[in-house]
């Protein structure tokens, strides 16, 4: 298989997702990663303790006028993708606490069902330059398949062997 719909294989196209992903046909896609717009509704800039400033997100492509259209825009690229996931498939799709609460209502309103949360620990986080509150330390992964009878493949008991026999723990 060379051409997924229109698409060749193994290149990446860029453009509205909603737009591509129409494009492509239905049930047909294995596993789909998804790192949407975290909607980080920033105000202003950003400066370190030391006043050099933080070089953040701040293009139109992260801005939303209300939670509403940030909704309306999670509902459409999720529903494409709902429709191009095989049921054999899986989705991942990460986020901060920006975003991620929102996508997840979103993803099981779509239809989508979840496997479970894994926790991306970054090792050298952003300070919280304010003060005022905790560093943003990790992103979340929610893992689902498109619904709850969907038949998946997990190597648990290969994952297990490689960790001293243990279950393996939900943070990455």
């Amino acid at each position: 298989m060379t051409k997924l719909g229109k698409y060749d294989l193994n290149n990446i196209y860029q453009g509205d997702c909603v737009e591509l992903l129409k494009q492509v046909p239905d049930n047909s896609v294995d596993l789909i990663f998804a790192d949407p717009p975290y909607n980080l509704q920033l105000n202003g800039e950003l400066y370190r303790p030391n006043q050099t400033k933080v070089d953040a997100v701040t293009d139109a492509w992260d801005k939303f006028e209300s939670k509403e259209d940030y909704d309306k825009f999670t509902k459409l690229w999720m529903q494409e993708c709902h429709r191009v996931l095989k049921n054999t498939g899986c989705f991942w799709v990460i986020g901060t606490y920006h975003n991620i609460f929102r996508v997840g209502t979103m993803l099981q309103n779509t239809g989508f069902w979840m496997l479970n949360d894994v926790i991306w620990v970054k090792p050298n986080p952003m300070p919280n330059f304010k003060g005022t509150r905790f560093n943003n330390a990790h992103e979340t992964l929610i893992w689902a398949t498109k619904s709850k009878s969907s038949s998946y493949t997990f190597h648990y008991h290969s994952l297990k062997a490689m960790n001293d026999d243990l279950q393996m723990r939900l943070a990455a």
